[in-house]
């Protein structure tokens, strides 16, 4: 049956089917990567496509809202009730979009914002010097300590002492051990600004209950809604409530104009499937294998930053094995293996041929594999790490690949029946 995409432009056609074909028969280990359920997906594609919704719930600008109103409230409130928070913005389009309404909800254009440095494993939107945010706002960076490679509060306290910020923000996206937001949410209370937690990365852990919540501690917590928490692409916001009108006239009118109602929907059948305790489940395997393939990886000779891992990543210092990220990231890409070459802190290298590589666990542990899967994908990176310039090599390795991922098809959903692989 040819399908209308199929028929009128065969082309796009072809290059999706290429796509998918490509995320089916490689082993993404991308942290920030997933595979969303077919019913993610098919809200994504659905008629609110159609749809302008400009506004919120009940206060919206064009008519016709019988409909977007109600699917925005389901999705709100069962953020709500997963986060356990006060309140929900569900309408930004990134994250990087969602800590930008953030900031200004809270500063004035010229205020100083604190986060932490891009190279030490913060985000461009925490106030990079190359980002948008460090134009508008005065950014201050704070680091890891050099040697434990974690959050050193003293210095930061100092820093924020310092500076006197408006917003002090948490959160990390190559930052592979437990946040202490509670130490975050101290030092903000002290220097009398607000602290705004990112949790981008780790969100789907923070709803499983496998790593602390910011919520408690955190004035404003911002995250993607892909990456562990496995919805569509986006952003979102939740606050207490005494900040809820502010969250909101920073998202509309502030930075955006019509949200996205089929991406909301998609949100909000993503946040369905979080709560219960089959994503449960899932979350916890993320951890485990995570934990599995660092040992593996230190077993052979890899360094880690921090030494290992207590959530879905893992960073791989390459000085010990003079590979640069850049070359072992491509090598591994034609052997069917998806990273992503990363800084690492403290990295002499320029970003863009860095001597790090970020690799996580969500995507492959959405296919089905486990323990026993990781020391297999950790003997493939290694095989090709040691025959960085052997293309026979790497191209049996990418068979391998290929072979490993054919035995744990991309699933058709995620309640998946109890011993699926």
């Amino acid at each position: 049956m040819i399908t209308p995409l199929e028929k009128y432009d065969p082309q796009i056609y072809e290059l999706l089917r290429q796509e998918a074909a490509r995320q089916s028969a490689c082993i993404r280990l991308i942290p920030s990567e997933n595979y969303v359920s077919k019913a993610v997906m098919a809200a994504t594609g659905s008629c609110l496509t159609n749809k302008y919704a400009e506004g919120y719930p009940g206060k919206r600008y064009y008519e016709g809202q019988q409909v977007t109103d109600l699917v925005e409230t389901l999705a709100i409130e069962r953020a709500q009730k997963l986060f356990k928070v006060d309140h929900a913005n569900v309408q930004s389009h990134s994250g990087a979009v969602a800590n930008l309404a953030a900031y200004s909800a809270v500063a004035a254009p010229g205020e100083t914002i604190m986060g932490l440095a891009l190279p030490y494993g913060g985000h461009l939107s925490h106030g990079w010097k190359v980002n948008f945010t460090s134009k508008i706002f005065n950014s201050v960076s704070y680091e890891l300590d050099p040697v434990t490679g974690q959050f050193d509060f003293n210095k930061i306290e100092e820093l924020a002492m310092k500076h006197k910020p408006k917003v002090i923000i948490s959160g990390a996206s190559a930052y592979p051990r437990i946040i202490d937001f509670k130490s975050f949410g101290e030092i903000a209370k002290r220097v009398g600004a607000y602290h705004l937690s990112d949790i981008a990365h780790i969100s789907g852990l923070v709803v499983a209950g496998l790593h602390p919540s910011p919520v408690p501690y955190a004035d404003i917590v911002s995250t993607t809604t892909h990456k562990t928490l496995r919805g569509p692409r986006g952003g979102m916001l939740l606050c207490k409530a005494g900040l809820a009108d502010a969250i909101d006239k920073a998202v509309f009118p502030g930075l955006q104009g019509g949200p996205h109602m089929h991406t909301i929907s998609a949100l909000a059948v993503a946040l369905k499937e979080a709560d219960s305790p089959e994503f449960v489940e899932y979350a916890k395997q993320i951890i485990k294998n995570a934990k599995v393939l660092a040992d593996c990886l230190l077993e052979k000779g890899f360094n880690l930053f921090t030494g290992g891992t207590d959530n879905h990543l893992i960073l791989i210092d390459l000085r010990n094995k003079n590979i640069p990220g850049k070359k072992l990231a491509k090598a591994l890409d034609r052997a069917r293996i998806e990273t992503n070459y990363n800084t690492i802190p403290g990295d002499p290298a320029k970003p863009f041929n860095p001597n790090g590589l970020r690799i996580g666990t969500p995507a492959i542990t959405t296919r089905g594999m486990k323990e026993e899967q990781m020391k297999i994908v950790a003997s493939l990176i290694a095989r090709v790490a040691e025959n960085v310039d052997n293309e026979e090599v790497i191209a049996q390795v990418g068979r391998e690949s290929l072979l490993l991922c054919s035995q744990f098809p991309v699933p058709e959903h995620f309640i998946m029946p109890a011993g699926t692989h």
